[in-house]
């Protein structure tokens, strides 16, 4: 690869690595990232199985680091990865955050409007499409509502219809569509049950858009690999990468006084990118 075709190496739409992903039968591993470490951690696992990954930040990530910086952050990631890579905005709680994210380099972002009545959720989501197309910049929306864990709500009451998901898609345009089906955010305290029954409605009712699995962090790997089966694209993971990265941090500290931050956070980045891959592993039905 010569320098020039290095350099120009940028974040690309989220659409088409979905879209691969949907023709091979298997799906895209969507990896929440906080800080430098993380991030490296993402891009070593990406590499190490020759994989395209979707890279993820939240508000509160670039509250913490900048929006610029990740930009940036991400931008140099795609020229060290041996497949393309997106940068997406993950739940995104409103159309002004969309736009910045879009204004600033984001090659995706999703507007999360599930908890909003189902026609403002509509309103909102398909404006933020409106400026994203304009950019060439996919689009998620989410639809039903993933609970956290410590919810006490009946989660099955905020599962995502085939029908409004039809009509969703339909009326938004979206790229991809984020369902509830089972899954919830945070550790999991009990059983994790899918219904793979909706999900292949759903994925009948949507056509060719892509369908997103939130709280993927302790789903067992055969249950996801059913999900992907019945037609999931992208899984979103973040809770087990941080408990992965935080746990290693702390041995470090408690094993020595060393002050060197290299050598506290190195043993942290490796064992996020075995988290990392094990999920870009799950994602390629491996």
């Amino acid at each position: 690869m010569n320098p020039t075709t290095l350099f120009e190496k940028q974040p690309v739409p989220s659409r088409e690595l979905l879209d691969a992903a949907r023709s091979a039968g298997t799906a895209v591993a969507a990896l929440n990232f906080y800080n430098a470490e993380t991030l490296r951690a993402h891009i070593n696992a990406a590499n190490e199985l020759d994989a395209s990954i979707i890279l993820q930040t939240t508000e509160s990530t670039i509250n913490y680091l900048g929006i610029d910086l990740i930009v940036s952050m991400a931008a140099a990631a795609a020229r060290e990865m041996s497949r393309p890579v997106a940068l997406h905005l993950d739940h995104g709680g409103s159309f002004e955050l969309a736009e910045r994210c879009i204004d600033a380099g984001y090659s995706s972002v999703m507007i999360d409007g599930s908890k909003l009545p189902f026609e403002e959720n509509i309103r909102v989501t398909r404006s933020v499409v409106e400026i994203a197309q304009k950019a060439g910049v996919s689009v998620e929306g989410e639809l039903g509502h993933v609970t956290q864990n410590d919810d006490n709500a009946n989660i099955s009451d905020f599962f995502t219809r085939p029908e409004d998901a039809r009509v969703f898609v339909g009326e938004t345009g979206v790229d991809a569509l984020a369902v509830a089906i089972g899954t919830a955010h945070g550790f999991y305290k009990g059983e994790v049950k899918l219904d793979l029954a909706r999900l292949r409605e759903i994925r009948d009712a949507v056509g060719e858009t892509a369908l997103v699995l939130h709280g993927g962090s302790g789903v067992p790997d055969a249950l996801m690999q059913e999900a992907i089966r019945n037609g999931i694209a992208k899984i979103n993971f973040g809770t087990e990468l941080k408990n992965a990265f935080t746990l290693a941090v702390k041995r470090s500290l408690l094993s020595s006084d060393d002050i060197d931050l290299r050598r506290t956070f190195a043993p942290a980045i490796e064992a996020v990118q075995r988290v990392s891959a094990s999920k870009i592993r799950v994602c390629q039905l491996g």
